[in-house]
C-alpha cells in the first residue's frame, strides 16, 4: 500500500516545480535594478542642469492658456461680426419692407 504515494507525488512535485521556476524568476528579475543605457554609458545628466519637471508644466500651462486666450478672443471677434451682419439684415429688411409699403 505504501508504494502508490511516491508515484502519485512525483507528479505533482514537477508541477509545482514547472510552475514555481518562472515565477521566482520573475520575482528575481523585479527586484534587480536595471542598468540604464545612460548609467553604462556614463551620459547621465547632472540634477543641477536639468530643468524640473514643475516647470516644463508650467511652461505648457502658459502657453496652453495663450492659446485658449486667443481662441476666446477669436470666437468673440467672429461672435460681434456675426451679431452686426444680423442687424444689419434685420435692418435692411425692415426698411425694405417700409418702401414696400
Amino acid at each position: 500500500r505504501e508504494a502508490p504515494i511516491p508515484k502519485m507525488l512525483a507528479p505533482c512535485l514537477l508541477r509545482r516545480a514547472i510552475l514555481t521556476a518562472p515565477l521566482v524568476l520573475v520575482v528575481a528579475l523585479l527586484v534587480t535594478e536595471p542598468v540604464g543605457a545612460d548609467q553604462a554609458a556614463g551620459t547621465a545628466i547632472p540634477a543641477e542642469s536639468r530643468p524640473c519637471v514643475d516647470c516644463h508644466a508650467f511652461e505648457f500651462m502658459q502657453r496652453a492658456l495663450q492659446d485658449l486666450k486667443k481662441t476666446a478672443y477669436n470666437l468673440d471677434t467672429r461672435t460681434e461680426t456675426l451679431l452686426l451682419q444680423v442687424e444689419k439684415r434685420n435692418l435692411c429688411d425692415c426698411v425694405a419692407a417700409n418702401l414696400l409699403n
